[in-house]
């Protein structure tokens, strides 16, 4: 019987992947150690999950090309537009991350050439982990490129907690050698920049929230794309139902907001792993001008021992004096690589400007 499971991603470093691959460097450069590459890369393949089999891939390629790192280094110039496969390009931007430190020059153009292929978020991280100051002034320059890719990275690869990636510690404790980077790009023309620079101020959000509130407060609002990132940055912040974050999304802080509410219920009651609740809510203002509500949701998972919480978007109505507003919301209930649901029974708790007002709960069977 055909499964309807998803293929894990890892799989797209299987070993079709590999044998590839090690033809297209053999046609590049006829000294490549075919027999090595595969020896490394295939040898414990299963056991490796994703992130392993793409720094594996940079450690076979590492072994296998002959010559110094800059010889290696034109080779995989050449191959990279030739792999045709945006995440398994990354192996060779780990490539550079892993043997290029040393030659900081060399290796950021290659990241820079290798992040429209691929993104080169992850490699570039290590070199201001390095030298941040120095690494800093090319993604200035890369934050006026004319690639929208390019530009992008400038913001993406200095994100102080990017997941996934390596931390910039020195970024955690003062985001302030960013700033020009972000000042340059938030009112850039492509939204895929735009969105990082979003990511990039929540991020610093989560350590720094007033430094980041003070930086957007100043920023004109009055450009819809400007508009729109800091209010996408200010997400973790509004979710906490912090003051300054509300008002600047035109909403009074939670204690102040007149809101009633009348009607908030999940169901089914009882539900299977990969069925959908489904959220309904009916809201009314009790204020005597428009009333602006930021409605989020939160779930209580059930954990081997305790709960956890997440708090998902749901709306943002604005409601004339003594207004109703309904809402519904579906979900479904399944399984992430970062998230495995236990059975028993959830909480779900309604929030209006960072406060909760309600509850219901389902039960879930696995």
């Amino acid at each position: 019987m055909a499964s309807d499971a998803p293929v894990p991603f890892k799989n797209w470093f299987d070993a079709a992947l590999y044998r590839r691959l090690a033809d297209l460097v053999a046609e590049i450069e006829p000294r490549f150690d075919r027999a090595r590459f595969l020896a490394l890369t295939l040898e414990g393949l299963d056991a490796r999950e994703l992130m392993d089999r793409m720094r594996q891939t940079a450690v076979g390629l590492h072994a296998a090309l002959p010559g110094p790192y800059s010889a290696q280094l034109a080779a995989l110039r050449t191959l990279a537009p030739r792999i045709g496969h945006g995440f398994v390009t990354l192996s060779l931007g780990e490539f550079v991350a892993r043997h290029g430190l040393d030659d900081p020059a060399r290796s950021l153009d290659m990241l820079r050439f290798l992040t429209p292929l691929g993104s080169s978020e992850f490699a570039v991280r290590p070199f201001l982990q390095r030298d941040l100051t120095g690494t800093l002034a090319t993604l200035l320059v890369w934050a006026r490129d004319p690639d929208e890719h390019v530009r992008r990275l400038a913001s993406e690869g200095s994100r102080p907690r990017l997941p996934w990636g390596l931390r910039l510690t020195e970024l955690v404790r003062d985001p302030s050698p960013t700033l020009p980077i972000l000042e340059l790009l938030k009112a850039d023309p492509s939204p895929y920049v735009r969105k990082s620079v979003a990511n990039h101020l929540n991020d610093i959000a989560k350590d720094h929230p007033e430094w980041m509130l003070d930086v957007v407060e100043r920023w004109d609002r009055s450009d819809p794309g400007v508009a729109w990132v800091v209010r996408h940055a200010l997400r973790t912040l509004v979710k906490r139902g912090h003051p300054r974050a509300l008002a600047l999304c035109g909403a009074r802080a939670a204690a102040a907001a007149h809101v009633k509410v009348e009607q908030f219920s999940v169901g089914p009651k009882r539900l299977k792993l990969g069925e959908r609740i489904e959220l309904t809510a009916t809201l009314t203002s009790t204020a005597k001008s428009d009333e602006t509500l930021i409605v989020d949701y939160v779930i209580h998972y059930v954990r081997a021992s305790g709960t956890s919480e997440k708090v998902f978007k749901w709306s943002q109505p604005v409601l004339a004096p003594h207004a109703s507003v309904s809402l519904k919301k579906r979900q479904q209930i399944r399984d992430f690589t970062t998230r495995k649901h236990q059975p028993g029974r959830h909480r779900v708790e309604l929030q209006v400007n960072g406060r909760r007002l309600a509850e219901a709960f389902f039960t879930l069977s696995v």
